[in-house]
């Protein structure tokens, strides 16, 4: 129903010298997106108010709202060209007085928790980079087309965002920043099965992926699909799914995609996540489930190190310091890692896998193939832990998809299958083992590579010096072949002669 409404968004932002990237794309889109959103629950809103004879604060007042400048209407409800702002005094206005209006929420909210808070950070953060005040207008009146009435009109747009965010992941080598193929979110959930009542935390939450497949899962029943009770629906909207993102661009598109997907005041936090102290962490501040794809690969200066017991430079080993510690005892996680952390020799990486062996309950660790992140190149595995007792033994899958993972094929939900399936049992099979975590830590390093005993062996490689004779052995049977079939050539031209 919206499809062609997306496309024709990017088309026109295309063609705008502000916009350069798929980035600049998703980023100018969401503030519109976001602000339309807004005008459509306020206005449901004040219509149940006044069916029950009340008034409605608005948020925004009258004339900031969507109507007033964005798309106003005449008496008939049509589109009204000759009040609606375009060209330059567009662009004054966007820029000189509705950002600035909606950046002062912040200092006027509450509290952090308030949508009045989130509105403030949103523009505080986001900048309007569209430069001609004709194409804004053109995109304004495109998202105007859109309705977030419906659970189904929801349920398209989430769709349609989530396009535009695995979008962004293709367009650099970072992908994995901003998009976690989903297929592998839902096993990751389909593992932990969340329960209604239960928090969810993500302290890297990128575009908040990992917390709109869970609210799906859990708003669907979980895995019984039970039908929820209004208490239910209640604490899923406000008391279970908390998340933290350090990058402006990601929080903006974090808190839009969990409010299309039906959060309606997304708990999301912009921080640094690492610049907290472990040891200020309370278990006011813990919870029950982690879900979270870390970031790779960075350097942290050492004033963020100070922050932590296990002292490096890799980010992915801090957070997932961060992730232990602010689970509640007996929380679970899941967690994508690059492989190296299962093997790397370095006084922090052997230290941290002693802290996880000894005071977690590690028991499954999911290998992913090549090019599972798209825009990528790092190899990952998931590690799958219970907080408060150490690991016995751990049970190993090797994904293997049976083809090159990329863009035109990417991970699907039926290459999940065996593994969610064999995972409940711990069950053996050409693709998983099990490990006692003794004959692990015999060796001083607690090495946890992904060491497939039941794979079949490969030929062995054979010596240079056999291929190469082998290769000239060949050059003579073809040449004895060539010549052969010259001499039936000659003989066949004679024959017609």
């Amino acid at each position: 129903m919206f499809e062609q409404t997306f496309k024709n968004i990017d088309d026109i932002l295309h063609k705008d010298a502000g916009c350069s990237s798929e980035l600049d794309y998703t980023e100018q889109t969401s503030w519109m997106l976001f602000l339309k959103y807004l005008d459509d629950f306020e206005q449901e809103r004040a219509m149940e108010a006044e069916m029950m004879g009340e008034d409605y604060p608005y948020i925004i007042d009258e004339a900031h709202r969507w109507g007033a400048w964005a798309a106003p209407k005449d008496a008939n409800g049509n589109f009204d060209h000759n009040n609606a702002l375009s060209g330059d005094d567009l662009m004054d206005y966007v820029d000189g007085e509705l950002f600035p209006y909606l950046k002062g929420f912040k200092q006027r909210a509450t509290g952090p928790d308030t949508i009045e808070y989130k509105i403030g950070e949103i523009f505080g953060e986001i900048k309007n980079k569209i430069q001609s005040g004709y194409s804004l207008r053109d995109a304004l009146e495109k998202v105007d087309e859109l309705r977030f009435r419906s659970q189904q009109e929801k349920h398209e747009l989430s769709h349609l965002y989530e396009t535009k965010i695995k979008n962004m992941g293709n367009a650099g080598r970072n992908g994995g920043e901003y998009y976690t193929p989903r297929p592998l979110i839902r096993a990751m959930i389909d593992v932990i099965q969340p329960q209604i009542g239960e928090t969810i935390y993500d302290g890297a939450a990128g575009s908040a992926g990992f917390l709109c497949e869970a609210y799906d899962y859990l708003r669907k029943g979980g895995r019984e699909q039970k039908e929820l009770s209004t208490s239910a629906l209640k604490t899923l909207q406000e008391k279970t799914f908390y998340a933290k993102e350090k990058k402006s661009l990601a929080y903006v598109i974090a808190i839009m995609n969990m409010i299309l997907h039906g959060i309606e005041a997304p708990n999301v936090v912009h921080t640094n996540t690492l610049g907290e102290n472990l040891q200020d962490i309370q278990p006011s501040n813990q919870h029950d489930i982690i879900l979270a794809n870390p970031p790779f690969g960075g350097k942290e200066r050492k004033e963020v190190q100070q922050n932590f017991p296990i002292k490096t430079g890799e980010t992915a080993f801090l957070f997932l310091q961060h992730f232990i510690k602010m689970l509640k005892p007996g929380g679970r996680a899941a967690i994508v890692i690059k492989n190296t952390f299962l093997s790397n020799t370095d006084n922090a990486a052997v230290a941290l896998r002693r802290e996880l062996l000894e005071n977690c309950n590690l028991h499954t660790i999911l290998d992913c193939p090549a090019k599972t992140f798209l825009g990528a190149g790092v190899k990952t595995v998931v590690l799958f832990f219970t907080k408060g007792e150490p690991t016995q033994k751990i049970w190993y899958y090797q994904l293997e998809p049976g083809r090159s993972l990329g863009k035109t094929n990417p991970l699907n939900d039926t290459d999940m299958a065996e593994f969610v399936t064999l995972q409940k049992t711990f069950a053996d099979s050409e693709k998983s083992w099990t490990v006692s975590v003794i004959d692990i830590t015999q060796g001083t390093e607690a090495d946890l590579s992904v060491k497939n005993p039941n794979a079949k062996e490969e030929a062995a490689l054979r010596e240079p010096a056999d291929i190469i004779a082998e290769i000239i052995a060949l050059d003579k049977e073809s040449e004895v072949i060539l010549e052969s079939i010259q001499e039936l050539l000659w003989w066949m031209a004679r024959l017609e002669n």
